[in-house]
């Protein structure tokens, strides 16, 4: 090694020393007759000191010279600290510098590569290779390797086994859309990057790999947020042999093993919630459980009073925003507009304050006097000083745009605190959802997934109400994880193809491979994929999980750092089969 210590090492201890150290210049503090210099590398800072008078003159002309980010190679003593800097480790040590070399010079960076940069995203993200040497970027590196550490050490230990599956694939019809890879050698075929590896987990399962899991790089072609990438890491499991109890256990314990060993934190048991609850209370099927203000249905205390948009409506729901009856109309009125945003979709917003006298005065007291609002208050056992937030309409979208309103409404009391952690397993989700637009079912998770027994009669009766062996981890109202138990016989599997509207030759074209290893002594098996990214970005504090991928992608699904998604050749077309021939071009 060219050095040796590193900048994040040296303490009081190793005081007189002689030492080597080598990293990246951060700044330079020149006041005349001394000079300080603050050397960077991966694991800290070391302060360089040099005096006039005192250090070689040649010595003091060449730190001079050193700009922001030059890599040098530094020897010296270390000292004590006259004026000691208790923010980092090495604050109480100095080294009085008696050589420097320098390895590479560096032209002035285009941002500050300090925790507070002053560059922005855009910034950033076309020089990664610099942003990724500011701490708080690391940082958040090394918090993923030690959560990959901890994934491994945990599943090592109950007899999983890491095993890799193809990236190159087949392409499906289901879920999101997929990056597809031409053929260079079969022409006009293609194959597909995986979204995940779920046949190939579940051939493993036939296999008698009766444990199997990966951290997998998984590819999506869809619409991107803070937390999407179009390529992106899976912990990926499946277990055979197992319930969905089974299941539940083994990756709680992941769950709660990582916040114990990562984070310092002893998570309690996870409760179950069922679907319809979850809609019902929350109006999401992942609700943020870190604070209450549950729904409470009005529908059967309001309607009968006259009032045209509550006789009309399908459903009238409440929230009870404790302590909030001071809230201002400016603030009311604020909250109104909220709601009526084309992406909450609501008509407007009914509230009642229940003041600290105990009166009641809302915004339709010409329909409902306080005797009346009292009974909305008990319905949703409101207190002296509550506020209450109504909103009535279509059953399904007065559920979603409560369920927004309550997270704004959260955030505006602090209530989405996140040093604070609530998990949940949602559990009994829908087998199908409608989709308007295709005019028949889809799978809500994957058409591998299993029916309840019991609500196999219904897929012929209406399968919009069987519900599926499905589960999901909800972690402060976001996904992390889901799966479910999976079809193990080829007769059920044909079933769930026909229900989706698959024919019987789609089906086999598709999927054949699959259905025939069912007829191969296929065991019970089931298992579940946890997004490693935004367990990432859960663990650090963060909205988005960009800062957790060593090079992501912007929002436009681009790299600006390597400039992709690029074109390619004619020669590189031509070999693929791609080229297009026409009167009017060569291509």
């Amino acid at each position: 090694m060219l050095r040796t210590h590193t900048c994040g090492e040296l303490r009081i201890n190793d005081v007189n020393k002689t030492v080597t150290l080598t990293g990246w210049v951060q700044r330079l503090r020149d006041k005349g007759s001394l000079l300080w210099i603050d050397l960077r590398d991966r694991y800290g800072i070391t302060q360089l000191f040099l005096e006039e008078g005192k250090s070689d003159q040649k010595l003091l002309v060449a730190a001079r010279e050193l700009g922001r980010e030059f890599v040098i190679k530094v020897t010296g003593t270390v000292a004590e600290r006259h004026s000691k800097n208790d923010k980092i480790p090495t604050g109480a040590i100095e080294i009085k510098v008696e050589s420097i070399e320098v390895l590479n010079q560096s032209k002035v960076p285009p941002f500050t590569i300090e925790d507070a940069t002053d560059g922005g995203d855009d910034l950033r993200m076309k020089y990664r290779y610099l942003d990724l040497r500011r701490n708080i970027v690391r940082e958040c590196l090394l918090l993923r390797h030690k959560m990959a550490q901890q994934t491994r050490l945990y599943l090592d230990g109950l007899n999983f086994i890491e095993v890799e599956t193809p990236v190159l694939i087949k392409s499906t019809p289901e879920g999101a859309r997929d990056f597809v890879v031409p053929s260079r050698i079969h022409h006009g075929e293609f194959y597909a990057l995986p979204q995940s590896p779920q046949t190939f987990k579940q051939l493993l399962m036939v296999s008698g790999f009766d444990r199997y899991y990966q951290i997998v790089k998984c590819f999506r072609d869809e619409d991107l947020r803070a937390d999407r990438q179009p390529e992106f890491t899976q912990i990926d499991c499946e277990m055979a042999f197992i319930t969905q109890e089974d299941i539940l256990s083994t990756f709680e314990g992941l769950v709660r093993h990582l916040f114990k060993n990562v984070k310092g934190i002893d998570m309690p048991s996870v409760p179950h919630m069922t679907y319809a609850d979850a809609m019902r209370f929350y109006g999401s099927d992942k609700p943020d459980t870190r604070f209450e203000m549950r729904f409470s249905e009005l529908t059967s205390v309001a309607k009968g009073k006259g009032f045209q948009l509550f006789e009309q409506s399908e459903l009238i729901v409440a929230i009870c925003a404790k302590g909030c009856a001071g809230y201002t109309r400016k603030q009311l009125d604020e909250l109104t507009e909220f709601v009526k945003r084309p992406q909450i979709g609501a008509k407007g917003l009914i509230w009642v304050r229940y003041e600290e006298a105990g009166t009641l005065k809302s915004s339709v007291d010409k329909f409902y006097p306080e005797e009346e609002l009292k009974k909305w208050a008990a319905a949703c056992s409101a207190q002296p000083g509550d506020l209450m937030l109504v909103l009535a309409g279509e059953s399904e979208k007065t559920m979603k745009a409560l369920g927004e309103l309550r997270l704004h409404v959260a955030g505006q009391l602090g209530l989405r605190d996140k040093n604070k952690f609530a998990a949940l397993w949602v559990i009994d989700f829908p087998l199908f959802e409608w989709s308007d637009d295709t005019k028949r079912y889809h799978a809500m998770h994957h058409p591998f997934t299993s029916p309840k027994r019991e609500d196999i009669p219904l897929l012929d009766i209406d399968p919009g109400k069987v519900r599926a062996n499905a589960y999901d981890l909800v972690i402060n109202g976001s996904e992390m994880g889901g799966g479910s138990i999976r079809i193990h016989d080829r007769a059920t599997q044909q079933l769930m193809f026909s229900k989706l509207g698959f024919t019987e030759e789609e089906a086999k074209k598709q999927f054949g491979f699959l259905m025939e290893a069912f007829e191969y002594g296929a065991p019970p098996h089931g298992g579940i994929a946890f997004g490693f990214d935004r367990l990432c970005s859960l663990f650090g504090g963060a909205d988005s999980i960009r800062d957790f991928i060593a090079f992501p992608k912007n929002n436009a699904g681009r790299d600006t750092m390597i400039d992709t998604p690029s074109t390619i050749s004619e020669e590189q077309l031509d070999e693929l089969g791609l080229t297009i021939k026409s009167e009017n071009s060569n291509r």
